[in-house]
């Protein structure tokens, strides 16, 4: 069973940061683009940070440039997503999934809270 499973999320004060990781069961990670959505009460999901399937290039959107860093670990089948400096309007729900050329896959996973707040 194919499965992506978010975990790391949580309540943090402003400037604050947090890891989000994220284990690919039941497929062969190696073999896809995989990144980062999130999507805020009331808004529309938006893509944060895609990674290649040979890591060798990552976008980020503007929002999140220089204090987000997303990594890959094919050998543990896991996704990371480093959060510095984080803001307020960085609060969301956050998603691993299948992205750029792999995101017709449709693998996504359950999500994980993000508070960033005093």
């Amino acid at each position: 069973q194919v499965q992506l499973v978010e975990s790391g999320g949580g309540l943090v004060q402003p400037g604050g940061s947090l890891r989000l990781s994220c284990e690919a069961r039941g497929f062969f990670l190696d073999y896809f683009e995989i990144g980062w959505f999130r999507q805020a009460p009331g808004m529309e999901r938006e893509g944060v940070s895609c990674i290649s399937s040979d890591d060798g290039d990552t976008w980020y959107a503007d929002s999140v440039k220089g204090r987000f860093t997303a990594s890959r670990d094919n050998a543990k089948s896991m996704v990371y997503l480093q959060m510095n400096s984080l803001k307020p309007e960085d609060t969301a729900v956050y998603y691993c999934a299948t992205c750029g050329k792999s995101l017709a896959r449709g693998y996504w996973g359950q999500g994980t809270q993000v508070t960033v707040s005093s």
